[in-house]
This record gives structure tokens, sequence and C-alpha cells, in this order.
């Protein structure tokens, strides 16, 4: 009985320490890493959208406009005036206060009234920033988007093109291992052997390459959508048709967003050469104050106008109206320069596509099966005798053509999501095409 109760009280004591040596412990351990979730790329967008912190700065901006356009019409605030009026500072009665029944003491309000015209152009100046920070709002959001697409994009293609030589890894692996046991037999020279296993080794080094890309891709990614997010490799994509047309883009060139902001831009330069122009009107107050007195005499009230006179409109107001015409001109002229590099630029982009869609197209109906199907034969014809030089060539040429098919598929989806994400309210729906197949990579083990 006294060797069971020790027993149990050194299992109890075991099973304490055991307890806070990991409790003490568990802090150094390493954090298990937060399962990858795979996202499509229209949830990869709407995720960047609401995780930006530049859309959140356009939204406080916008705020701010907001805040200084209710204000800008207000009246300035009244001037609360105090002194000493009519003091002796000079003779017997220098700085006396009470020597003279002028001095007294003055107490006032002054309050400035500006000329309605600039008044209502600042009121109209403000409401042009409003409108200016919406829509650099709306192009920041549009920027976004293609942003997070382009990143999406670019790990989407790292992972086809990986998952393509992947495939090809174990059968260049065989090849090597058969060479090897060939040339142990007698059949084959050392040379061919050292050919197999440098090309096993090549494959690894594109593998490894391959492999640094995609963490490249995937932490940009990340930058958008948030840690542990994952390109889902079987989403559809989208690259076969544009959202908008080219004519469409072209007819709407001032609502895309690279010159999305340049109309608001001008309208509020032409709100500042309306108050330049309204310099010229006169502004004018209106004072009044209460003069005390010492000595029984009668207090004093005083009650004052004034008026600007704008005489000199030649040097002031004159020089300021043409300055901001100027720049009127200025803005009118970029805003042209800007609609004409982008017109120029969506035709491009658009021939651009459209070729990159026929030549992703040639490369899966066409390229990729004739370079599967000549590995194959030259890999039965070294089985059956034949030597591996052959075999090596054209594996060779079917990995350039792998490599240049996902370049080719990368490109696609970059010059798509420059078109797609220039029009607002036009962006890809959520729903794909039904069927996109011919532009998406090549599936591993699909052209066996």
């Amino acid at each position: 009985m006294f060797f069971r109760s020790t027993r149990d009280l050194f299992g109890a004591r075991c099973r304490i320490s055991l307890v806070l040596g990991v409790a003490l412990l568990w802090p150094l351990l390493p954090a298990q890493a937060a399962p990858a979730t795979p996202v499509s790329l229209h949830e990869a967008i709407r995720m960047g959208v609401r995780r930006a912190p530049a859309l959140d700065a356009r939204r406080a901006q916008l705020t701010a406009a907001e805040q200084e356009g209710v204000r800008a019409g207000a009246l300035p605030d009244p001037t609360l005036m105090v002194g000493i009026e009519n003091w002796p500072v000079t003779g017997a009665d220098a700085f006396a206060l009470d020597a003279d029944m002028m001095t007294m003491q003055r107490f006032g309000v002054r309050q400035e009234f500006p000329a309605r015209s600039k008044r209502e152009a600042r009121q109209r100046l403000a409401s042009r920033n409003v409108d200016q920070a919406e829509a650099l709002a709306l192009a920041e959001r549009l920027a976004v988007q293609r942003a997070v697409a382009e990143a999406w994009i670019n790990a989407w293609a790292a992972h086809r093109e990986l998952d393509a030589l992947r495939a090809l890894r174990e059968e260049a692996a065989l090849a090597s291992r058969l060479t090897r046991a060939r040339v142990a037999g007698g059949g084959d020279s050392a040379a061919e052997a050292l050919g197999a296993e440098a090309a096993v080794l090549e494959l690894d080094n594109r593998l490894q390459a391959l492999e640094a890309d995609l963490r490249g891709a995937q932490a940009t990614l990340e930058r958008w959508v948030g840690e542990g997010a994952t390109v889902d490799r079987e989403a559809s994509t989208a690259f076969a048709s544009l959202p908008t047309q080219q004519a469409s883009l072209l007819a709407n060139l001032d609502r895309l967003g690279p010159v999305l902001a340049w109309q608001a831009r001008l309208e509020a330069v032409a709100a500042e050469v309306d108050m330049a122009r309204a310099e010229k009107s006169p502004d004018w107050s209106v004072s009044a104050s209460y003069g005390q007195r010492r000595g029984g005499a009668s207090d004093m009230l005083m009650l004052e106008f004034a008026i600007d006179l704008p005489l000199f409109t030649a040097n002031r107001q004159d020089r300021g109206i043409a300055a901001r015409e100027a720049e009127y001109h200025a803005a009118l002229a970029s805003r042209e320069d800007a609609r004409r590099i982008l017109a120029a630029e969506i035709l491009r982009r658009v021939a651009e596509w459209e070729g990159l869609l026929g030549q992703t197209r040639r490369d899966r109906e066409q390229l990729l099966p004739l370079a599967r199907d000549r590995s194959a034969v030259a890999l039965a014809a070294y089985g059956g005798g034949a030597t591996l030089q052959p075999w090596l060539a054209a594996r060779r040429d079917e990995l350039e053509t792998i490599t240049v098919h996902a370049g080719r598929l990368r490109a696609l989806g970059q010059v798509w999501a420059a078109l797609a994400f220039l029009l607002p309210g036009s962006s890809p729906g959520m729903t794909p095409p039904e069927s996109t197949e011919a532009f998406d990579a090549v599936e591993p083990g699909a052209l066996r």
C-alpha cells in the first residue's frame, strides 16, 4: 500500500511537471502554418478591393473634399474689436486715461461680406473638387482591380507551368535509369547516359527556378488578398472574351480609368477661372462699436461701412484671370494628350490580345500535341534500340514549347486585365464563360 501511494504520488508529480514544461515551451514552438485557401480570379478581386489601403486613402480624401464643400460658401467669422480711443500720449496729461473727456474704451464687432459672386464661385470650385475626388477614387478602384488580377494571373500561370514540367520529371528520370541499365549491359555508351542525366538536372534547374518565381508571385498575391490565399488552379478563366469591346472603349475614352479624373479636373480649373473673374467684384464690411467715456461724458456709438475699390485690375485681377485661363488650356491639352495615348494603347492592346489568343489556341491544339508525340515516338524508338539523342532533342523542344506557351498564357492574361479594368461598371462578371479550355494551360498528362 505504501509503495502504491508513493508510485501514484510520483506519477502525479511527473504529469504536473510535463504540463508545466509544455506550458513554458509552447511560445517557443513554431507556429503551424494556416491552411492555404484557393481563390478564383473574381474572388481575389473582391478581396483585394475590400482590403486595399489605397482605397481607404481615397475615401478619406473624398470625405475631406465633402467637408470642405460644406463650408465653402460660408461667411467669414466676425471680428471682435477692443481698444482705447483718443488716449493722450504727450503733454502734461500723457498716458492719463481720465484726463481728457474724449478718451474712451471701445468695444465693437466687424463682419466682412465677400461678394456674392465670389462665394458662388467658391462653392462651385468645392463641388468640382468633390467630383474630382470621386473620380480619383473610382480610378484607384479600377487600378486596384487590375493589380489584383495581374497578381492572380502571374501565380496562376506559374502554377500551370510548374505542374506541366513536374509531369515530365518522372519520365526523364525513368529514361535516365533505363540508359544507365543499358550502359551497364553494354548496349549504350556512357555519353548517352551522361546526356540523359544532364537532361534530368536541367529539368530540375527549371523546376527550382519556377518554384522561386511561384513564391514571388504568391507573395504579391497575398499582399492583396491576405496571407494563406492561393490560386484556385481548377477555376476557369475568362481570357477568351473582353467585358467591353474595342469600339465601346474608344467611344467612352473620358470615362476610362486613366483619363477618368481629367474631366473633373478640367471643370475644377474652369471654376478657378470663375473665381479669378469674381475677384473684380468688391467685398464690403460693416463695423459697429461702443465707446465708453469717463467723467460723466456721454458714451459714443460708431457704425462704419467699408467697400473694396478694385481700381487697378490690369496688374492684379486681370493677370490672375489670364493665369487661370492658361492653366485651363494646359489642362485641356493634357487631357487630349492622355486621351490620344489611351486610344493608341487600347488599339495596341486589343491587337496584342487577338494575336495571343490565336497563338495560345495553336499551342494547345497543334504545337503541344506535336511536341508530345515527337517525344513519345523518340522514346519508343530508343526502347527499340535506337540512340538516345533524338529523344533528348525532342524533350528539349517539348520543354521549350511548354515554357513559351506558359509565357503566352501569362501575357494573354495580363493584356486581358489591362483591357478589362478600364471602364467602370463593365468589370468582368463573376461567372466565367462556359468554355475556356482552349486558353487554359496544359493539364499534367493531358497530352500523353
